[in-house]
C-alpha cells in the first residue's frame, strides 16, 4: 500500500486546503486594488502616447518597477525551482544566464529610447520604409504574446492547483489508477538502480515510463484537474488582468508594477525560511540533498547544464531579448535615456538576486520531497511546498493568500506590459495602416479591444503546453528570428530588407514550424505522421532518451509491441547538423540542446549578412537619418528634443566622428564616461551576484 498523497513518510501532512477566510480576503483585496489602480490611471490614457507610452514621463523609479515586473515572472520562479528540484542548481541557468546579458543592457536600453518610436514594428518602417515588414512583425508578435500569456496562465494554474488537493476518499477509479501507477514506477525505479528487473517487471516499468512521459501518472489529484475547472480559473484570472489593462494602459501597468514588485519579493522569499525550518535548518540541506545538486556548472551527463550549454543558451537568449515587443513600450516611456538605462538595468539585476532564492527553494524542495514522496510533475513543486509549509496547521493564516497574491501579481506584471505592447502593434502597425485617419479616441478603443482579444486567445493556448520548461524554451525560440534582425538594424547599416525577409522566413521554418509541427498540426497530418513515426527519427540514446524528440514512447503505452512514436519538440537542428558530421545519438540530452541553441543563435546572422551583400540596400538618405538619430542623445524635454532632432535631420552625419570603426558599415560608438563607468559597474555587479550564488551553494553543500 503506497502512502496517501497527504501523508509523507516521516510525518509531514499535506493539507486539503479550503482557504482560510483571511487568505481569501487578501487575494480578493489584491484583485480589487489592481482594478482600482487601473481605473485611476485611465485619466492619463486617453490618447495614443498616453495609453502606449505613459506620455514618455516614466522616471528611474517607474522604469525600475516596469523592468523588474517585466522580467520577474512567476513562471521563471516556478520553472527555476522545479528544474533545480529535479536536476540541481545548474538548471537555474535557464533563467540565471541573463546575468551575463545585463551589462549589455546598459547600451541596448539607450537604443530603444534614442530611436524615438512607439513600437518595435516601427523600426522596420523607419529603417527600411517597409510597412509589410512592420505588419508581419506585428502579427507574429501577437502570436508570441498568446504563447507568453499561455505560459503565465499555466504558471498561475499549476501553482494554484497544487494548493487545492482532492481527498483520497473522493478519487475516481481512473485517478486512483494514476496515483497507484506513479508509486509503482517509483518503486521499480528504486529497484532497478540496485538490481536487474525481471522480464515482467521490466515490461511494467517500460509501460509506466511511457505513461509518465505522456503525463498520465500523477502524485496528487487536484480539484482544478477537470477541464471545466481549468477554464474557470483561466477566465477569472484573465478577466482581472484585462480589466486594469483595458482601463489604464501603460500608466496602469507601471503603477500596478510598483505594488506587484513588492508582492513578488514576498512571494520569492516566503518559502525559504519556513522551508529551512521544516527540513531541520540550513545544515540539513547537505544531509538531505545529493551533493551534485549544489554545482552551479554541472555535468551534462547527469542532465545538468554544462559550460557550453550556458554559452549557447545565453547567446540565444540575448538575441531573442531584442525581438521582444514590449521593449519599445517600456523603454520608450522613459523620461530620458538615463532613466531607461539606470531604471532598466537595476530592475533586471533585482531579478538576478531573486533567482538565487528561487534556486534555493528548489533545493529545499529536494529535501522535502524525496524518495517515494517525490513529485511526478516537478512543475507542481511551488504549489506543493506552499501547501505543505503554509497550511493552516503549519503557519499563520494569510500566508497562503499572500503566496497566491504574489503568484498572481508577478504573472499580471509581465502580461500587462506585453498586452500594452500588442495593442500598440495592432493599432499603429495594422489598424492605422488600413484606416490612417481614425481619431485618437477610436484608436485607443481599438487598442483596448486588442488587449481583450489577445488575452482571450491566451486562454486556449495554455491547454497546448505540457510543462513550464517547454513554454520558457519555446518563448526563446520564437523571438530569435526577429531578434537577430533587430540587433543588426541597430548596429549594421549594410543590412537590407530582402535579407530580413529571407532570414526570418528560414529561421521560423527551421527553428519553430518544423520542430513544433506535432503541436501546430493534427497528429494525422501526413508530415507530422512521417516525422514522429519514422524509424530513423524515433531513436533512443544509451540512457533511453529520445535522440531527435523530447521523448520516444510506444504509440500505445499499454502495448510494448506497438510502434515507437516521437513526442514533444523535434530537434530539427541536430538532424540537420547530423549531415555535417554531428552524431546526436552520442551526445547527452544537454549536449543536443547545446547544439540546437548554437544553431538557432548563429544561423539567422549568417543568412542576414550573406543575403545583404547580394541584395540592394535601402535609400542612403533614409539610412543616414536613421543612424544620425541613433547617435543623437535624447534631450531633457520634449521641446528640446524636437529641436536637437531637427538639427540632425539637416545634418545626419554630424556625430559620425563618434563611430568606433569609421569608414565601415558598423555603427558601434566610442564609449563616453557614462558608457564606461556604467558598463564596468554592471560587470562588477554581475560578478558579485555570481560570486554570492557560488558562495551560498558551497556553504550549503558543506552543511
Amino acid at each position: 500500500m503506497h502512502p496517501t498523497p497527504f501523508q509523507r513518510p516521516g510525518g509531514f501532512r499535506l493539507q486539503n486546503i479550503f482557504m482560510h477566510p483571511i487568505d481569501l480576503i487578501l487575494v480578493a483585496a489584491y484583485l480589487v486594488l489592481v482594478i482600482y489602480i487601473g481605473k485611476r490611471a485611465a485619466a492619463a490614457s486617453k490618447n495614443e502616447e498616453g495609453f502606449f507610452l505613459a506620455g514618455r514621463k516614466m522616471g528611474k523609479l517607474y522604469q525600475f518597477f516596469m523592468n523588474f515586473g517585466n522580467s520577474t515572472e512567476p513562471q521563471g520562479a516556478v520553472t527555476t525551482a522545479s528544474l533545480v528540484y529535479a536536476n540541481g542548481a545548474s538548471k537555474s541557468w535557464l533563467t540565471f544566464q541573463t546575468i551575463f546579458i545585463s551589462p549589455f543592457y546598459w547600451f541596448v536600453y539607450v537604443w530603444f529610447r534614442r530611436v524615438r518610436l512607439t513600437t518595435v514594428a516601427d523600426l522596420f518602417e523607419d529603417r527600411f520604409n517597409s510597412k509589410w515588414l512592420a505588419r508581419v512583425y506585428s502579427i507574429y508578435q501577437i502570436g508570441v504574446a498568446v504563447l507568453l500569456i499561455a505560459v503565465g496562465n499555466l504558471t498561475a494554474y499549476s501553482t494554484t492547483a497544487s494548493l487545492v488537493l482532492k481527498p483520497e476518499a473522493n478519487w475516481t477509479t481512473a485517478e486512483r489508477a494514476s496515483v497507484d501507477g506513479y508509486y509503482t514506477l517509483v518503486k521499480l525505479e528504486k529497484q532497478a538502480a540496485s538490481a536487474p528487473l525481471s522480464a515482467a517487471e521490466k515490461a511494467q516499468y517500460d509501460t509506466l515510463r511511457d505513461l509518465r512521459s505522456t503525463h498520465q501518472l500523477h502524485r496528487y489529484i487536484s480539484y482544478l484537474d477537470p477541464v471545466w475547472a481549468q477554464w474557470a480559473f483561466y477566465f477569472v484570472f484573465t478577466a482581472v488582468v484585462g480589466a486594469y489593462m483595458v482601463m489604464g494602459g501603460m500608466k496602469g501597468a507601471a503603477m500596478n508594477n510598483a505594488l506587484q514588485g513588492l508582492l513578488v519579493v514576498a512571494f520569492s522569499v516566503l518559502l525559504v525560511p519556513i522551508g529551512l525550518h521544516a527540513i531541520g535548518g540550513w545544515h540539513a540541506l547537505a544531509l538531505k540533498v545529493s551533493p551534485d545538486k549544489f554545482h552551479l556548472v554541472g555535468a551534462s551527463a547527469n542532465g545538468q547544464y554544462g559550460f557550453w550549454y550556458i554559452v549557447a543558451f545565453t547567446w540565444a537568449s540575448l538575441v531573442q531579448i531584442l525581438g521582444l515587443s514590449a521593449n519599445m513600450g517600456i523603454l520608450g516611456s522613459a523620461t530620458n535615456e538615463y532613466a531607461a538605462r539606470f531604471g532598466g538595468v537595476s530592475g533586471t539585476y533585482a531579478k538576478r538576486l531573486l533567482i538565487i532564492l528561487w534556486a534555493f527553494t528548489g533545493l529545499i524542495g529536494a529535501a522535502l520531497f524525496a524518495g517515494s514522496d517525490a513529485l511526478s510533475e516537478p512543475d507542481m513543486l511551488w504549489g506543493a511546498m506552499s501547501n505543505r509549509l503554509l497550511g493552516a496547521d503549519q503557519a499563520m493564516p494569510g500566508l497562503i493568500g499572500l503566496m497566491l497574491a504574489g503568484v498572481l501579481a508577478g504573472t499580471m506584471g509581465i502580461l500587462a506590459a506585453k498586452a500594452v505592447a500588442i495593442s500598440s502593434l495592432f493599432v499603429r502597425n495594422i489598424y492605422r495602416h488600413i484606416w490612417p485617419d481614425v481619431p485618437e479616441a477610436q484608436a485607443v478603443r481599438s487598442a483596448r479591444w486588442a488587449i481583450v482579444g489577445v488575452l482571450a486567445l491566451g486562454l486556449g493556448a495554455a491547454r497546448l503546453l505540457t510543462n513550464l520548461e517547454q513554454g520558457v524554451k519555446l518563448i526563446i525560440d520564437v523571438n530569435i528570428p526577429f531578434g537577430a534582425a533587430i540587433m543588426l538594424i541597430y548596429t549594421w547599416r549594410r543590412l537590407t530588407r530582402t535579407a530580413v525577409w529571407t532570414a526570418v522566413a528560414l529561421s521560423v521554418g527551421l527553428n519553430i514550424i518544423v520542430p513544433n509541427c506535432n503541436m501546430i498540426a493534427p497528429a494525422d497530418f501526413p508530415l507530422v505522421s512521417q516525422l514522429d513515426h519514422a524509424p530513423a527519427l524515433t531513436l533512443k540514446d544509451a540512457a533511453g532518451h529520445g535522440v531527435f524528440f523530447d521523448a520516444v514512447v510506444h504509440e500505445d503505452p499499454n502495448d510494448q509491441a506497438s510502434p515507437l512514436v516521437g513526442t514533444g519538440r523535434f530537434n530539427f537542428e541536430c538532424y540537420l547538423l547530423s549531415y555535417v558530421g554531428l552524431h546526436p545519438e552520442n551526445l547527452t540530452v544537454t549536449g543536443r540542446d547545446t547544439a540546437r541553441y548554437f544553431f538557432d543563435g548563429i544561423f539567422p546572422f549568417i543568412v542576414l549578412i550573406l543575403v545583404s551583400y547580394f541584395t540592394k540596400g535601402t535609400d542612403p538618405a533614409r539610412v543616414n537619418l536613421f543612424y544620425g538619430k541613433m547617435k543623437t542623445p535624447v534631450a531633457a524635454s520634449h521641446e528640446a528634443d524636437l529641436a536637437i532632432m531637427e538639427e540632425t535631420r539637416r545634418n545626419p552625419g554630424r556625430f559620425d566622428h563618434l563611430k568606433l570603426l569609421p569608414g565601415t558599415h558598423w555603427e558601434f560608438l566610442k564609449w563616453d564616461r557614462v558608457d564606461a563607468i556604467g558598463f564596468i559597474s554592471c560587470l562588477a555587479v554581475s560578478g558579485a551576484i555570481i560570486g554570492l550564488f557560488v558562495l551560498l551553494l558551497k556553504i550549503a553543500a558543506a552543511g
